[in-house]
């Protein structure tokens, strides 16, 4: 029972749309993740997705609109959304989904990342 320090977190790694552990709870995984450019269109057969944005602004694109998201504020993608994160600058984020949710959902390809690590 130690907390967590999000920016400390963060400092550790430089790469983008790599997630990495930095809590569980209730079967969820909380992920630390750097974004930058556009990440690939995809949803999530059954999980839901909270994206809490802690530095930048991200650009979240559904197929009818896109929603802007600042510091401090979260968006939920519901399962079967389809939908694509754009960074246009590097945007730092902390995500809330089940635990073993594939970064990439019913997509896999070069961005997939399926053995995440901790930190």
């Amino acid at each position: 029972m130690e907390k967590v320090v999000i920016t400390e977190k963060l400092s550790q790694f430089s790469d983008h749309w790599n997630p990495r552990i930095v809590g569980e709870l209730n079967g969820q995984h909380v992920k630390a993740v750097k974004l930058l450019g556009e990440f690939v269109w995809h949803h999530h057969d059954e999980e839901d997705e909270l994206f809490l944005v802690i530095k930048g602004q991200l650009a979240m694109e559904f197929r009818d609109k896109t929603v802007t998201v600042n510091p401090g504020e979260f968006i939920i993608v519901p399962r079967k959304v389809e939908h694509r994160p754009v960074a246009k600058e590097e945007v730092h984020i902390l995500l809330f989904e089940p635990a073993g949710t594939l970064n990439t959902g019913n997509v896999e390809n070069e961005r997939t990342k399926k053995n995440l690590q901790r930190i």
